[in-house]
């Protein structure tokens, strides 16, 4: 009896220490590798509240955004939506705001991987100016971006430099301070094809060097690019605003490029081959759709080139922030689990939907047209497919339709005139990346401007 009581107090120690020992190891660090949640759990627990909020799937709450009655953030509603939670619509003075080029087409995306994409960053991560290597430059970030490059077949990176900037922009203007004449007594001219960017002119006029300094359309240097004047051509590819796959006008011994690729993307185009020009610029914010965290990447061919584009940055800003390479890296990680399938499925899917809708209500016009579509084969998807801009490039066909923009406004449809682009005002471009609630708002405002030419043509058949 004696034995059998003691066996059994024996068995109840031996499984208090079993039970202690296991919430010891929940509860402390055992040899530096991990404990418990505890300072990040706040942190945790107030941004999926924040997150949590539908705010009617109209609008999203965040947790930078504006608290009233030390309540919680209120809700920042799409455009036409508006109330608490962005309930309410009003259709009838509704416009329809395709300006912009906000890619938050693959916001829904983001939300269904919430879980692989967040980051929870501690009050002193990367305190300091630099790496531990004195750069300014993620090293498991550029890795990252060497193998997506391999992934999708859209840019050679081996044997090539990598520069990190604020966004493409502030990579656009290094690369044309890398190519500049030394000479400021014979600056390199700066130029473009029309229609092109605006912001390859409004920065280079902004910056003013005497090194450099804009030169307008491409068409004008034609046949002096041999004359020993230095020329630097932006080439956008696919182009921004009619998404047309773009190459180089200008050759020559005195002749440079930079090719901005931020579009080179299964959403938006076929990809027929790996690009492999000397500079080569691309970006988060049409990637995977985070434009406000300003992150942008060059690959460099000339090691000269990288060593004054990398000079030009750390001048300029001291690399970029932490904070969007340490997001960027996050978010490329998830990315290339499905080597890209993933977002780019949903993004072409997406792309698709919406210029095959664009397309129907176009083809029952005579008074505006669509840009051509190109088709080709893509090495991605291993497949002939068409072409999916960013934007639609539209053509007022009517002669007395000169200010397009003009047309579209008062049908209450807000594009981005011609002229932004140094074409004719005959020409709006409408973006097609923004909110699905953007999207639809402008397919709503075209059905209704096309079918008045369908009452027009009756009223004239009578």
């Amino acid at each position: 009896m004696a034995k059998t009581q003691s066996l059994k107090l024996l068995v109840i120690l031996v499984s208090s220490l079993i039970l202690n020992l296991f919430f010891i190891l929940r509860t402390s660090e055992i040899g530096g590798d991990w404990k418990v949640l505890s300072w990040s759990r706040r942190a945790a627990e107030e941004a999926e509240k924040v997150a949590a909020i539908s705010c009617s799937g109209h609008g999203r709450a965040y947790l930078d955004g504006v608290v009233l009655n030390q309540s919680q953030p209120v809700c920042e509603c799409n455009t036409c939506y508006g109330g608490p939670d962005c309930s309410e619509i009003n259709q009838t003075d509704c416009v329809a705001d395709a300006e912009s080029g906000n890619p938050l087409f693959l916001e829904p995306f983001w939300m269904k991987k919430a879980a692989g994409s967040a980051v929870l960053v501690s009050g002193w991560h990367r305190m300091g100016y630099s790496y531990s290597d004195k750069t300014y430059i993620s090293k498991e970030l550029e890795n990252h971006i060497r193998r997506l490059h391999r992934t999708v077949g859209n840019a050679i990176t081996q044997g090539r430099y990598i520069v990190f900037g604020v966004g493409s922009t502030q990579l656009l203007n290094a690369a044309v301070n890398a190519l500049s004449s030394d000479n400021s007594s014979s600056p390199s001219g700066v130029v473009a094809t029309i229609p092109y960017y605006q912001l390859y002119k409004s920065q280079t006029e902004l910056f003013s060097s005497t090194r450099y300094r804009f030169e307008g359309d491409t068409s004008l240097w034609r046949n002096k690019s041999d004359t020993g004047t230095k020329l630097i051509e932006f080439v956008t590819s696919p182009n921004n605003p009619d998404g047309q796959l773009k190459k180089a006008v200008l050759h020559g011994p005195y002749v440079k490029a930079i090719y901005d690729r931020v579009y080179y993307w299964p959403y938006f185009t076929p990809i027929p081959a790996p690009a492999d020009e000397d500079i080569m610029v691309f970006s988060i914010s049409k990637l995977t759709g985070h434009a406000g965290s300003r992150f942008g990447w060059a690959i460099v061919k000339d090691e000269a080139v990288f060593q004054r584009m990398i000079e030009y940055v750390d001048i300029n800003s001291m690399g970029v922030s932490r904070e969007p390479q340490l997001r960027a890296l996050q978010l490329l990680k998830l990315v290339l689990k499905s080597r890209g399938k993933e977002i780019f499925d949903f993004g072409y899917k997406t792309m698709g939907d919406r210029w095959e809708k664009l397309s129907n209500t176009f083809s029952r016009s005579r008074r505006f047209s669509l840009q051509k579509i190109d088709i080709q084969h893509c090495s991605y998807y291993d497949k002939i497919r068409r072409s999916t801009p960013a934007y639609a490039w539209v053509k007022c066909e009517r002669e007395e339709d000169e200010d397009c923009s003009a047309v579209l406004k008062a049908a209450k449809i807000i594009g981005r005139e011609g002229s932004a682009f140094e074409a004719k005002d005959r020409f709006v471009r409408l973006s097609l990346i923004k909110t699905q609630d953007d999207f639809d708002q402008l397919l709503h405002r075209l059905n209704k401007l096309v079918s008045e030419e369908d009452s027009i043509k009756s009223i004239d058949m009578m």
